[in-house]
């Protein structure tokens, strides 16, 4: 017996696959990258704000082996700590545990058990009862009180840069000179908006108007860095600042991350004459490249980011390297 029923005709089939792919994309950006109504990612605030201070009323004091860093080796807000921990000497002082993502659930997750948590969203409970915000990493966690210190990267590169002096083994070590603190937090706001956040606006764009907005500030911004680079080793003079840090992060995974999957693709860093050679320079600093994980960035983004990347497929790079030259 001939089966006489008649398949769709493919311009039907396209427009109800896209139709379907379009709507659960959109269902799922919402959640994974809220916008506005233009369609631009906007990224939520942290809400743990906390300082470490040798002032008595503080209820955080410096202190050896009191604090750990929660962090993602594919994060780059969380690698900001990491590097700044590496270059301050303070791997005895504070410890690190490293949370994984799992794509499925989209949360954070621990290989072991911490603090008699499996997982991210139960230690942000466990500091804070009753909490039911996003978790994320790097957080800075208080072992005495079993409490949230700082879940802000910004503010916590400036506390470990200069409230644990007297247990690092580079004390002298200044990122956030008192000289050059205006210049370094002006290089910080404009690099925040257009590089840091600004790859996360490009991918995570619901709009071609908000996508082509983002691009072109991050490009804009990634030029004037390339030619005050050609006047200077780094980006506030001579020496290395957190302003450096902010964008090293970025830097370490645009070839490899955003230059493809978030479609930041008018230029490679590879392209440009001095950041290329300062991305290199920051990569070789004592430590540094012990904080790099390539295949951790690669699989975090690639694997876990299923509304950018649904198929799961984990691109072949060049070896790290090559990456950095």
């Amino acid at each position: 017996m001939v089966n006489k029923r008649k398949s769709l005709p493919p311009s039907l089939t396209i427009k109800l696959g896209k139709w379907v792919w379009t709507t659960l994309w959109q269902i799922m950006m919402s959640r994974l990258a809220p916008r506005n109504n233009s369609g631009e990612y906007i990224r939520p605030a942290s809400l743990f704000r906390e300082t470490v201070s040798i002032q008595t009323e503080n209820k955080y004091q410096p202190a050896t082996k009191r604090y750990r860093l929660f962090v993602g080796l594919g994060c780059p807000w969380a690698h900001r700590t990491l590097v700044v921990r590496a270059l301050k000497g303070l791997e005895d002082v504070i410890s690190i545990t490293i949370a994984s993502p799992a794509g499925d659930k989209g949360i954070w997750v621990f290989e072991n058990e911490q603090e008699g948590c499996q997982t991210l969203p139960e230690l942000y409970k466990l500091g804070q009862p009753g909490y039911n915000g996003r978790a994320t990493v790097p957080v800075l966690w208080d072992e005495q009180t079993k409490t949230i210190v700082n879940n802000e990267s910004a503010d916590i590169i400036v506390i470990l840069n200069a409230e644990f002096n007297q247990f690092a083994k580079n004390p002298d070590i200044d990122l956030y000179p008192e000289e050059l603190k205006a210049k370094i937090d002006e290089w910080n706001e404009k690099i925040y908006h257009t590089v840091n956040n600004g790859v996360y606006r490009c991918g995570f764009a619901q709009s071609q108007e908000a996508y082509e907005k983002a691009c072109r500030e991050l490009f804009t911004t990634l030029d004037e860095i390339d030619n005050t680079l050609s006047k200077s080793r780094y980006l506030c003079g001579e020496s290395v600042t957190l302003a450096d840090v902010r964008l090293f992060t970025t830097l370490f995974r645009f070839d490899v991350v955003y230059y493809g999957l978030f479609k930041c693709n008018l230029r490679r860093i590879k392209d440009y004459k001095y950041l290329s050679v300062y991305l290199q320079d920051l990569y070789q600093l004592p430590g540094i490249a012990d904080t790099c994980n390539l295949e951790a960035v690669k699989q975090d983004y690639y694997g876990n980011l299923f509304p950018l990347n649904p198929g799961g497929i984990i691109p072949l790079t060049p070896d790290i390297t090559e990456v950095i030259s």
